[in-house]
């Protein structure tokens, strides 16, 4: 079966008219009507009555353009539908992100500027989130300390520093300036698992200076950290984005080597030129590849 052929038929029949089909489908009026008599002629039928007026379609003319206006109707939806999504009137963005401090800014400005993209968001901790990313499960994921891979598109973000989080009317708030990380021996504290980026970091540092705090315990949650704080269980780290507005804690700058994060935004080299990936990249702070 010919597709110009019955693109030309559904023209005419919804234009009621050669002139205006040619009009339509941007092509000659000979050629529409050398499609439809190649197809009145191969089928052996007739689909249209050509009078001094109009034409009009005969009964089988009539049941076949019923047939063509819904095909090509649904590729007209199809079309706009493409055409939108390329304007970023719509579309679907997977994003993954080991924390929500630094994706929910971006996702409300994602939000202002395309209103009409929907967003799944999906959190976890680092592993999680880079292998979500690499699995193309998340069409771009905020991450911190990703080294670079072969495949993997980075952009830098911002950075942030390593805090003792510690209870609202702990001694250390005496001194703004922060405490030395010297000060964190044999400390009691509460601290995230240690697959978490923030014990990663924290635990380098320490180790860089022979410091060796006495973990109680350790939890899966910054949320969980909180609450044993608040709990005046120990002391926990924070990464400086992260800190609670939580009235029962406060954080306490860190002094000392090895104790910043780099925050960057991924997505999968191949993937990258994607109009939709594209803008959200575009949302981020800073700029600067990191491939």
């Amino acid at each position: 079966m010919n597709l110009f052929q019955l693109r030309a038929f559904d023209a005419v029949a919804r234009e009621g008219s050669f002139t205006r089909a040619a009009e339509r489908l941007f092509i000659s009026q000979p050629a529409v009507t050398g499609h439809i008599k190649a197809l009145e002629e191969r089928y052996q039928i007739t689909l249209l009555r050509r009078t001094a007026r109009r034409v009009e379609l005969t009964e089988e003319g009539t049941k076949l353009a019923a047939i063509t206006r819904a095909m090509f109707g649904l590729a007209e939806e199809a079309q706009a539908m493409l055409e939108a999504n390329r304007q970023l009137l719509t579309g679907r963005l997977e994003v993954a992100a080991d924390g929500p401090h630094m994706v929910m800014p971006m996702l409300a400005n994602l939000r202002a500027k395309y209103p009409g993209i929907t967003v799944n968001l999906r959190l976890g901790n680092a592993q999680e989130t880079l292998a979500a990313l690499l699995s193309e499960h998340a069409d771009v994921a905020v991450l911190t300390e990703v080294q670079p891979r072969k495949g993997l598109h980075l952009q830098r973000m911002s950075e942030s520093r390593i805090c003792a989080l510690v209870p609202a009317n702990h001694p250390w708030l005496v001194t703004p300036e922060g405490i030395g990380i010297e000060q964190l021996d044999q400390v009691i504290m509460v601290l995230r698992e240690p697959g978490s980026i923030t014990r990663r970091t924290f635990d380098e540092a320490c180790n860089l200076v022979k410091v060796s705090p006495r973990v109680l315990l350790e939890l899966d949650s910054r949320e969980a950290v909180t609450e044993a704080v608040a709990a005046e269980l120990g002391v926990g780290v924070v990464s400086s984005v992260e800190v609670s507005h939580d009235p029962r804690v406060a954080a306490v700058p860190i002094i000392g080597e090895g104790l910043v994060n780099r925050h960057m935004i991924g997505c999968m080299e191949r993937r990258r030129d994607l109009r939709l990936i594209q803008a959200f990249f575009g949302l981020a702070p800073g700029g600067e590849s990191a491939r």
